[in-house]
C-alpha cells in the first residue's frame, strides 16, 4: 500500500525513502531529498533544493526550500536547505533555500519549530532548539543549541544566538545574545541568567556560580569588557562554560546585547 495519498505530486526526480508518508495536496519537487520515516502532511510544497534527513514530521501548510526573501536572488544562485533528524516543523512554517553561502541554510536535529516560524536564508540553526510562533530568523543568523525563541521574536541578520539562552516574546534582536542567558525588551538587553533552562539541562550549582560570576565581571565590575575577559581567560583552570562565553564575545562581529 503506498504512503503517498492519490492527491499528491511527487515529480520525478524527487528521492524518497520508501518509509516515507506525503499527505493529500502536497506537493514535492524534482531533486528534494526525504528520509528515512519522514511524515509530510497536507498542502506541503517541498522544493528542490531541500535536503531532509531522518524520521521529520512536516504539518499542514509549511514550505521548505523556498526562494530567499532577497532582493538579488536569481535563480542560479541557489544554494541547498539541509534539515537533520527528528525535527518537527508546525503548521505554516517557513525555511528560505540559502543564496550566499556554499553550505545553503542548515538545522540540526531535534528541533522544534511551532506554527508560522520562519528560518531565513544562509542561517544555521544547531540541535534541540524551540521557536514559537512567528518566531523570526533574518537572513545569515546563527542559533547555537538549546535555545528558546518565544512568540515574535525577531532576530536581525547576521546576529547569533548563544547556546542555553531564552528570548522573550516580542523581543528584537539586534546584536548577538551570549550564551546561558535570559533576553527581553524592544531592543533586547541580558535581564538575568536562563536558570531554569541551565538545571533542566543538568548545570550543577558550581557550574551556574561560574557563569554567574563571568557575566558579574563582564557586565556589573566596572572594568572595560575586554578586560574583563582578559581577566577570565587568565583563570586556571578555566571551565569549559567561562571559556565558551570568552569565545562567544571574542568572535562577536556585531556586538554583544547590553545588561539591562
Amino acid at each position: 500500500m503506498s504512503l503517498i495519498h492519490p492527491t499528491a505530486i511527487v515529480e520525478e526526480g524527487a528521492r524518497l525513502h520508501p518509509s516515507v508518508a506525503v499527505g493529500p495536496f502536497s506537493l514535492i519537487e524534482a531533486g528534494a531529498e526525504i528520509g528515512e520515516g519522514t511524515v509530510i502532511e497536507s498542502a506541503v510544497r517541498i522544493y528542490g533544493h531541500a535536503r531532509l534527513g531522518r524520521h521529520n514530521r512536516v504539518c499542514h501548510g509549511a514550505v521548505l526550500g523556498c526562494e530567499p526573501q532577497d532582493l538579488g536572488f536569481t535563480p542560479e544562485k541557489s544554494r541547498p536547505l539541509v534539515i537533520g533528524d527528528h525535527n518537527h516543523f508546525k503548521e505554516g512554517v517557513n525555511l528560505s533555500r540559502g543564496i550566499k553561502s556554499d553550505g545553503g541554510t542548515r538545522v540540526g536535529h531535534h528541533n522544534y519549530l511551532m506554527a508560522f516560524a520562519h528560518i531565513g536564508h544562509d542561517c544555521i540553526v544547531g540541535d534541540y532548539n524551540i521557536f514559537a510562533n512567528t518566531a523570526t530568523l533574518a537572513g545569515h543568523a546563527e542559533v547555537e543549541h538549546h535555545v528558546f525563541l518565544s512568540g515574535h521574536v525577531a532576530v536581525h541578520q547576521f546576529c547569533r544566538v548563544g547556546a542555553y539562552t531564552i528570548v522573550a516574546g516580542v523581543s528584537g534582536v539586534p546584536q548577538d545574545v551570549p550564551p546561558y542567558v535570559m533576553a527581553d525588551g524592544h531592543r533586547a538587553e541580558i535581564v538575568g541568567l536562563n536558570l531554569i533552562g541551565l538545571r533542566r539541562n543538568g548545570f550543577d550549582q558550581s557550574r551556574r556560580d561560574r557563569i554567574k560570576r563571568a557575566y558579574r565581571l563582564i557586565y556589573k565590575s566596572g572594568i572595560p569588557p575586554s578586560e574583563a575577559l582578559e581577566r577570565l581567560e587568565a583563570e586556571q583552570p578555566l571551565s569549559e562554560d567561562v571559556r565558551r562565553i570568552v569565545a562567544f564575545f571574542r568572535s562577536s562581529q556585531r556586538g554583544v546585547i547590553p545588561h539591562r
